[in-house]
Formats: structure tokens, sequence, C-alpha cells
């Protein structure tokens, strides 16, 4: 008999609601992480329906409101004209709460739980699926250990060694950037986003709670080569938008460089991949950690509607995983045209396609986009 039903690979985000998720049904849920300590970046903010209703299913929705700051809407502008507004609507809210925090949450749910906390320092170096269980290997702050599992959930990060030892081929899918951002102290933050999707590239600026905003922008432009400083950075958004952010001293940006990727398969026997070891969904737009926990809730679901001690049957899950994966990923490839460096031609015809997805016939649908309607 295996040590434990399941065996998730990655306290991430996702892997932690999926545990919350299965151990609140009585399944003996184990976790190793290779950190030893928290992740304190703000990383993703964004919380869509899909997310929120992840998180109430898991027992933590209630806690993630009550920290995070709900928008009102948001504005596209460019060339100092606002070319649509849209405003979410109570059935689908968009919810602002820094990555550090929701983890923090999720934690703190586990904790909760029955089965233990997070077995962190744990390296998995092996998977050795026997047909009837899985062994895993881990390397840990004393000693190698070796476990056993029904299942292996893999949530171990875009970067996946785990993923790459299976022989799951990693697919490019269309969909590039390069950028960097930085969450600044703005006690006028309020309660709206705005995108500029200047002819120059891409400014994001979203409001945090606390009284704090993050400033994304699109740095693959003209004169924009090199390393991004604080001082290129404040002047970039100042060019493109009129607006110059105070940043602190010494606050340098964070770059980073957006791709999109999906594993050909989701399911290798008794392994699983999830959350961003199975898609990497550009950030711009804020899908990914969403997606991730929309497939955990469903993973959990075929998990706890089999016979204990069986495998679930994960064909269904997995062709469903990989069409929102798609479908996310098309909508993110969209978001990332509309906010690259153009052309003064291409930028009014690109203006003219957003005053029409604002326009009232069209708004609704729009907003329903953005939220992740449809996945």
């Amino acid at each position: 008999m295996p040590d434990h039903d399941v065996l998730i690979v990655g306290a991430g985000p996702v892997g932690m609601l999926l545990a919350c998720l299965l151990r609140q049904d009585g399944v003996n849920v184990a976790i190793l992480e290779r950190r030893v300590d928290a992740d304190a970046r703000t990383r993703a903010i964004g919380i869509h329906r899909p997310g929120l209703d992840a998180l109430d299913a898991a027992g933590l929705g209630q806690a993630v409101r009550a920290e995070a700051l709900v928008l009102d809407g948001g504005d596209v502008v460019s060339r100092g004209r606002t070319l649509a507004s849209l405003t979410f609507s109570e059935d689908r809210p968009v919810l602002v709460l820094p990555q550090h925090r929701t983890d923090a949450l999720l934690r703190r749910r586990l904790e909760e739980l029955p089965g233990g906390g997070i077995l962190e320092g744990r390296t998995v170096t092996g998977l050795r699926d026997a047909g009837d269980e899985v062994t895993v290997v881990a390397d840990g702050p004393e000693a190698p250990t070796r476990q056993t599992a029904g299942m292996v959930v893999v949530a171990d990060g875009v970067h996946s060694p785990l993923r790459a030892s299976l022989g799951i081929r990693w697919r490019r899918r269309p969909g590039s950037g390069a950028y960097a951002m930085a969450d600044i102290d703005d006690a006028e933050a309020g309660r709206r986003a705005t995108l500029f999707c200047e002819p120059g590239g891409l400014v994001e600026s979203f409001p945090l709670p606390g009284g704090r905003r993050r400033w994304v922008v699109r740095t693959d432009a003209p004169g924009m080569d090199g390393t991004v400083t604080a001082d290129r950075f404040r002047h970039a958004i100042e060019t493109r938008t009129g607006v110059r952010p105070r940043l602190a001293p010494g606050e340098d940006p964070t770059s980073f460089t957006v791709a999109q990727h999906a594993a050909r398969s989701f399911v290798r026997g008794r392994i699983v991949l999830l959350g961003d070891a199975a898609h990497e969904t550009s950030p711009i737009g804020g899908q990914g950690m969403n997606l991730g926990w929309l497939d955990a809730v469903r993973l959990a679901a075929e998990i706890l509607s089999t016979r204990p001690g069986r495998m679930p049957e994960l064909a269904g899950w997995d062709r469903r995983a990989r069409r929102s994966a798609g479908a996310a990923q098309r909508r993110s490839l969209f978001y990332m045209a509309m906010g690259a460096p153009v052309p003064p031609a291409a930028a009014r015809a690109r203006e003219s396609l957003i005053r029409t997805l604002g326009a009232r016939p069209l708004r609704r649908a729009t907003a329903g986009l953005i939220t992740m309607r449809g996945l």
C-alpha cells in the first residue's frame, strides 16, 4: 500500500490549493517543496472569477476577500485619449492581492487541515511509475528520502526538471515580449486600472492593497535596450503616458521575459502536470495562476469521484485542461499584441479596434474575456 494517496511536488499557489481541496475531503496528501522559506515576491496579483471560486471551494475565499482590493474597472488609453472604459460586475469581479499574501493564506489553511504542513527543503530527484504506485526520491535536509504514492502531481513551475525527466515535450506557443515592473507607494491608487496602449509600447498601471500601485512597462521597444534602471523605467512611463511615478531611490524595477508554452500531455501514467509545469501563460492578462487553480479544482473533482486506491481516468481532464490553456494563451497573445510597439499608422488601426471592443454592444463580452469567462 502506498505511503500517500497523492504526493504533490511544489508548494506554489496551485499545488497548495490542490492539497487543500483534497485534504478537506480526507485524502492522504503530502507536499514536497525544495524551498525552505516563503517566496516574498509580489508576482501574480489578479484573482478572477474562476480563481475566486477555487479559493471558495478550498475554504479561504473569505480570508482572501478580507485582504484583497476589488477593482471597479479599467480604462484603455492611447496618446492621451481614453479609448475604452470597462466596469467589472459583481458576478465577474477582479480582485487584487500580491501573491505572497495569497500564498500565506493558503499555507495557513493547509495548517488548519489534518495531514501536516509542507515538507520543505526536499528536492525531488526521481520519479518511478511502477504501474500500481509511484516511487518518489528526494534529497532532504539530512538524507535522501524515498516515498510512494498512488498518484504524483508535479506542480514545480515553468522550469520543471521533472517534466523534462519524464520526456514530455514542452511546445512553444505564439506570444512573447520583454517587460519591467515595480510596485510603489501611491496614496491615490484608487480602484481602477489603466492600460496605456501607446505606440512606444505598453504601460500598465494597477492599484494594489495598502495604497500601492504596480507599474509594468514593455521594454522590447526602441530606446529601451540594456539594463532597465529606475531612471530609465520612470522615463519610459513619463515619455509614453505623461505620468511620472515616484520610485524610491535605488528601487530598480524587476525585468522579465514573457513566453508561452504547453506540455504535449498533462498526464503520464500515474503522474500529472499541473499549473506552470503544464502550461506557461503570459502574465499579461493575469490568467496563469487562475488557470492553474481551475485545473486543480477539476483534477480534485476527478480524484474525489474515484474509488479510494484507484487511479482516476484523466483522459477527459487532460483534454479539457489543454483546451483551456490554449484558449488562455490565445487571449494573452491578443493582449500582448495590443501593447506591442507599433508605427503611427498601425497605432491608429489598433486604437480603432480597441474603441470597437469597448463600445456598448461589445462591452460586456469584452469584460467577460478579460475576466476569463468561458475557460
